[in-house]
């Protein structure tokens, strides 16, 4: 089994800012704790700032992965590209 996890914006700095809200552990050292405990399933992650970036990243791993954990970041309530490259996804 195949996951992809695609973090937006601002998320690239969890554990470094506003740590008594989000934590003081980045999510690459969370990513590998996940990579440990479920170490037969694959985990593909993919953070990026920038919105076009993610709708790319949501078309490849639309096809290539059983399944995606997505948090668009700011781009939850704003983003209608993001919105329609989700919908695009049959799998």
């Amino acid at each position: 089994m195949k996951i992809a996890i695609i973090n937006g914006p601002n998320l690239n700095l969890l554990g470094k800012r506003e740590t008594d809200i989000y934590g003081n552990i980045s999510f690459e050292e969370f990513l590998e704790t996940l990579r440990k405990k479920y170490a037969p399933i694959e985990i593909h992650y993919f953070q990026s700032n920038v919105e076009g970036e993610l709708i790319n990243e949501l078309q490849r791993a639309g096809f290539e992965y059983n399944g995606i954990v997505l948090n668009p970041g700011g781009y939850t309530h704003t983003s209608v590209a993001i919105g329609d490259a989700v919908a695009a996804i049959t799998a």
